[in-house]
């Protein structure tokens, strides 16, 4: 079994990881995260017999580290022992990191992975991507059982600009007058359904604003304020259901389906989708925007969201 330490290679990442992980400390320091504490403050390995050593990672994304750290404390329930490198950053930085093998598993989002390494895919529902992806990955990598789940990009308005305009959709943006500008992180701009798909698929030129906060309230706040149209907030965040949103609808199917998957390491998926399945077969969209809304509402941290998840679901916690 790999050493979970890795200490000469996470080197290498660290000054890329600075770049990335939007205000984070450094994910392969020697220490502790506030956010990811040894054993998720109170979730303990259910079993003496070792499973062996992993490395858990996450996006600097706070609903990615949430269903990471359900990943870290069911594989100590399963008697592993995990070493967490939560808020690494964007994709180019973590799926580095797994090539280098500083990471064994991270959740993901069936789509944008593809998408990743195979642009020009013409898959969208769930399951075409899923078994695309399987293909598409790099040797060494290797995808689990995908959950019902999703947490895919989508574009929003304010409702007082879609009731304003009739705007409902993102084939009605065609018939605007106005400029239109939309806000994301930086890579949304080279994107298949960033500003390029818009106009290919739906006729719209935009303008594009970088706010790299995952659709946070930055870009919440953005939109709200009108410093930009609309912009791309992910489909399980609990804010969407206040009312001050539209999400706009895409009859081109411009965005694919984004499942929450295991992204892991090709030499452990099967032992390790022996442990994870089981998570991806009860993790729902609603239960995730739940989850979602525990910390953005409640101020949970994702330790505590996690373990009080599992024990709700029969898969460990307390």
């Amino acid at each position: 079994m790999r050493s979970s330490t890795r200490r000469a290679a996470a080197l290498s990442l660290v000054a890329a990881v600075a770049l990335t992980a939007c205000g984070s400390d450094d994910p392969f320091d020697e220490g502790e995260d506030e956010t990811s504490g040894s054993a998720g403050d109170g979730a303990e390995s259910g079993s003496d017999d070792s499973g062996g050593s992993v490395v858990v990672g996450s996006q600097a994304y706070y609903s990615n580290e949430i269903v990471a750290e359900i990943y870290a404390q069911v594989l100590e329930e399963a008697g592993y022992e995990v070493e967490r490198q939560f808020q690494i950053g964007q994709r180019d930085v973590y799926l580095q990191a797994m090539e280098n093998d500083e990471i064994d598993v991270l959740p993901e989002y069936t789509g944008n992975l593809l998408q990743f390494y195979a642009p020009d895919t013409e898959a969208r529902s769930s399951g075409d991507v899923a078994a695309e992806l399987a293909d598409a990955l790099p040797d060494g990598m290797a995808v689990l059982e995908y959950a019902d789940a999703e947490d895919a990009d989508s574009y929003n308005v304010t409702t007082e600009f879609s009731e304003e305009h009739g705007i409902t959709s993102l084939a009605d943006l065609a018939d605007h007058d106005g400029e239109i500008t939309i806000g994301g992180n930086a890579e949304l701009e080279s994107r298949p359904y960033g500003p390029d798909g818009l106009a290919e698929l739906y006729g719209v030129d935009v303008e594009f604003v970088a706010i790299g906060d995952s659709g946070g309230p930055l870009t919440k706040g953005a939109i709200l304020d009108g410093t930009i149209t609309m912009g791309d907030i992910y489909t399980a965040d609990p804010d969407l259901a206040s009312g001050d949103f539209v999400t706009l609808e895409d009859p081109e199917d411009m965005i694919l389906a984004q499942n929450v998957v295991p992204l892991v390491t090709d030499d452990l998926a099967g032992e390790l989708g022996e442990v994870l399945d089981p998570v991806s077969e009860v993790l729902t969209t609603e239960e995730l925007i739940e989850l979602n809304a525990r910390s953005v509402d409640e101020q949970l941290d994702s330790a505590t969201i996690a373990t009080e998840w599992l024990a709700d679901n029969d898969l460990g916690g307390s």
